[in-house]
């Protein structure tokens, strides 16, 4: 078996980059430095830090490498939070919510309405029931594992919910649907 069949298919989601004028990277320098560490088929989609890459490694020692790259080339210390394509596209096919729940919300969501919060770790019991605890307004969320499905009846920008995501004391980074259905597509073209 030859290392590209060994490959895993990556997706890795960079927080707080390329937000409100700070941290800025540009995609073709990020795409560089990421196959300078021996990653391949290294892809980016839009400019909040997506990255699709192919590597034989684990999640764990990936993480470190692009954390500790994008540090020593960009000066930015950040969170890279890691999913496989297979990990991908289940989060996409088992959403908690239900058609009716996501129509209903994006009727009366000013933006986009259904996002999903992904975690480099699961949250501990004590993270999960702060954020119960806390008042979230009219807006949902489901917990499984490492991934926070959030529903907004308003607006993401506005919502109690998304204030109150750093109580479950884990570093989150948000996408919204479109984009986590977007980036699933590009992983499977990558594996083809």
């Amino acid at each position: 078996m030859d290392s590209e069949s060994r490959n895993k298919i990556y997706v890795a989601l960079l927080r707080g980059i390329n937000v409100g004028g700070k941290n800025k990277i540009k995609m073709a320098e990020l795409r560089e430095a990421l196959e300078r560490i021996g990653l391949s088929q290294v892809k980016t989609y839009i400019q909040s830090g997506n990255v699709l890459f192919a590597s034989p490694d684990d999640e764990s020692s990936l993480r470190k490498r692009i954390e500790q790259e994008i540090a020593a080339v960009f000066g930015i210390t950040l969170t890279v939070v890691l999913r496989t394509a297979e990990e991908m596209e289940h989060i996409v096919d088992d959403c908690p919510f239900s058609p009716e729940l996501i129509a209903e919300a994006a009727a009366t969501c000013v933006g986009e309405s259904h996002y999903v919060a992904l975690l480099p770790d699961a949250p501990p019991p004590s993270g999960i029931e702060k954020l119960a605890a806390a008042n979230n307004g009219d807006d949902e969320y489901r917990i499984v594992g490492r991934d926070v499905y959030l529903l907004f009846r308003h607006s993401v920008r506005d919502a109690k919910l998304s204030a109150n995501l750093q109580k479950l004391g884990v570093p989150a980074t948000v996408r919204n649907w479109n984009t986590m259905n977007k980036l699933v597509e590009m992983a499977k073209e990558l594996r083809e």
